[in-house]
């Protein structure tokens, strides 16, 4: 916990719990960090009368306690809602900044608040009102995910190139035959790998099993052959970085922009969570039910899987449509 250094002792405490109680993963971890530093920031802000352009990065909050917390109210979380959604700059390096983040990214930060106050009043007992318990969150818009075509993955495939072809061609081929996440893919380890398949530490540290095919383990043997020969600094790592440390995701991101680029396919449109939704997809193109694909992904709720059945039915529909037999028509009688 030494890395939240500027976090009051019960953010710290919150923290904590999640991570040895709850066995939440870092990145969830992290997102709760960044989530409810930003909110008590804001919260210090407008309880302090500050100018309105003073940056919440400059606020200290390791002052804040339980008095602090227990005199928020259901119209200060609206407060921060709002200042998110007309405020908060994504990016404030660009040229002309943008302002406002998109509703996931609020939905994302509420349920961090929802989960702290929840802990507050349930799990510790700390306080006896819970402000957010019966807050909404922010409507999403529904889109289906992007994937790429059978043409686009062969395309992507024979693009990997450079000092780490071996390695990178590897990591694609696992995102598109197994659905896995990129901090699935990073937290491998080379005894996760089996003759036929890999063992995935999904969210909640929740394992599963998720099985590949022959190119599959031709790719993974491939890199193998490397990785044997090299020393790790976790040493137990399936991938590694040229700096000798586990790879992260940000290097995950890195290398698969990378490859879209040389196969001519924008990285705005897809990347590693796309590959995600590709495998899901082909998986069911192919025949494989969606209760199979829901264990494959790890998703916890049928629901989260069953938007691929739309891209599927989509999909369908197309190929019933450029089938020439379906421009016959006789009904009215012409032979």
């Amino acid at each position: 916990m030494q890395r939240y250094y500027d976090c009051p002792q019960i953010l710290r405490d919150f923290l904590a719990y999640h991570e040895t109680i709850k066995g939440q993963s870092p990145l969830t971890i992290s997102e709760y960090y960044l989530d409810l530093r930003m909110f008590l920031r804001f919260m210090k802000l407008m309880r302090n009368d500050m100018p309105i352009d003073t940056r919440l990065e400059d606020i200290p909050i390791k002052d804040i306690d339980i008095h602090f917390i227990e005199d928020i109210t259901t119209s200060d979380v609206f407060d921060f809602l709002s200042y998110l959604t007309n405020d908060r700059t994504p990016d404030p390096d660009t040229a002309v900044p943008e302002h406002g983040i998109s509703a996931a990214s609020r939905s994302r930060k509420l349920s961090a608040i929802k989960s702290f106050f929840k802990y507050l009043t349930v799990r510790t007992k700390q306080l006896e009102e819970n402000p957010v318990a019966e807050l909404e969150y922010p409507k999403l818009r529904k889109s289906l995910p992007k994937y790429l075509t059978m043409e686009q993955s062969a395309a992507l495939l024979k693009a990997v190139s450079g000092t780490n072809q071996v390695r990178d061609y590897a990591i694609i081929m696992i995102f598109l035959n197994c659905g896995i996440r990129r901090s699935e893919l990073v937290g491998l380890n080379i005894t996760d790998v089996y003759e036929d398949r890999i063992r995935v530490v999904g969210k909640g540290n929740k394992e599963r099993f998720v099985y590949f095919g022959t190119p599959c383990r031709k790719a993974i043997d491939a890199y193998l052959l490397q990785r044997n020969k090299k020393i790790l600094s976790d040493n137990r790592a399936l991938f590694g970085s040229r700096n000798g440390n586990r790879i992260s995701v940000e290097a995950v991101h890195r290398l698969i922009k990378k490859a879209l680029l040389q196969a001519g396919l924008d990285p705005d449109q897809f990347s590693a969570h796309k590959l995600r939704h590709t495998a899901a997809t082909m998986m069911l193109s192919g025949g494989v039910d969606v209760k199979t694909v829901q264990e494959v992904l790890g998703h916890e709720n049928l629901n989260t899987t069953q938007i691929y059945t739309h891209i599927e039915n989509t999909e369908l529909k197309i190929a019933a449509e450029a089938n020439p037999l379906s421009k016959l028509d006789f009904s009215d009688g012409d032979p």
